[in-house]
C-alpha cells in the first residue's frame, strides 16, 4: 500500500513536470530585458523565447515576432528547442507508460510486467529531466555571461524570465518522479534476488522402496 501511494504521488509530480514543461517551451520569456532605457515610456516589457520575440507596450498592446529562420539564431537556443521538444515527447511517453504499470490501477497484465513497465517509465522522466535541465542551465548561463560583460550595453541586456525558472522546476519534477518510480521497482527485484525463494527437495518413495529392496536380497 506504501510503494502504491508512492508511485501516485511520483505520478502526480510527473504530471506537474510535463504541464510545465510544455509552457516552459511555448512561453515566450525565457529572457526579459533588464532595462529599456529611453524607451521606458512606450515599452514596457521586452522579451525573448525560443519560438518568438514578444513586446509589450504601456499602452497595452501586445505584439510578438516569430523566429522563421532556424540557423539565424545562436546555437543555445538552437539546442534548447531539439532537447525542450525531447523533454516533452519523452515525458508524454512516462505518463502514458506509467499508467499502465501503476500498482493502483487494473492495466498492464501481471506484476511483473507492471514492474517492467513503472520503470520504463521512470527511465523516461530521468531522460525528459535531463533534457529539460540541460537547455535551461545553458540558456542561464548564456543570459548572465551577456549580463556581465561590460562590452554589451545596458539596453541589450536581459534576465533570465519565468519560463527558465518554470523549466528548473519542471525538471526536477520530473527527476524525483522518475527516480520513485525506478527506485520502487529495482527493490521488489532486488528483493527477489537476495532472497531466492527456497525449494524443498524430498527424497522419491521409489528410491526408498527399491533401496530397501536391494538390503534385503543382500542380508
Amino acid at each position: 500500500m506504501a510503494s502504491a501511494s508512492l508511485q501516485f504521488f511520483a505520478f502526480i509530480l510527473a504530471l506537474f513536470g510535463v504541464f510545465g514543461d510544455i509552457a516552459a517551451t511555448l512561453l515566450p520569456n525565457w529572457k526579459v530585458n533588464a532595462d529599456v532605457g529611453s524607451n521606458i515610456i512606450t515599452a514596457i516589457t521586452q522579451m525573448q523565447g525560443l519560438w518568438m520575440d514578444c513586446t509589450w507596450y504601456s499602452t497595452g498592446m501586445f505584439s510578438c515576432t516569430l523566429k522563421y529562420s532556424i540557423l539565424s539564431l545562436p546555437v543555445y537556443i538552437q539546442a534548447a528547442r531539439t532537447t525542450m521538444v525531447l523533454s516533452c515527447i519523452l515525458s508524454a511517453f512516462g505518463i502514458c507508460i506509467t499508467t499502465v504499470g501503476m500498482k493502483c490501477t487494473r492495466l498492464g497484465g501481471d506484476t511483473d510486467s507492471k514492474n517492467n513497465a513503472c520503470f520504463a517509465g521512470g527511465i523516461c522522466f530521468i531522460l525528459a529531466g535531463i533534457f529539460g535541465l540541460v537547455p535551461t542551465c545553458w540558456y542561464t548561463r548564456e543570459i548572465i555571461s551577456n549580463f556581465l560583460d561590460q562590452t554589451i550595453p545596458e539596453s541589450s541586456k536581459h534576465e533570465p524570465g519565468g519560463a527558465v525558472y518554470t523549466g528548473f522546476i519542471s525538471a526536477g519534477f520530473l527527476l524525483i518522479a522518475g527516480v520513485i518510480f525506478c527506485s520502487s521497482c529495482f527493490k521488489r527485484q532486488q528483493g527477489a534476488w537476495i532472497y531466492p525463494p527456497k525449494q524443498h527437495h524430498f527424497p522419491s518413495t521409489e528410491q526408498e522402496s527399491n533401496a530397501g529392496y536391494s538390503l534385503k536380497d543382500y542380508v
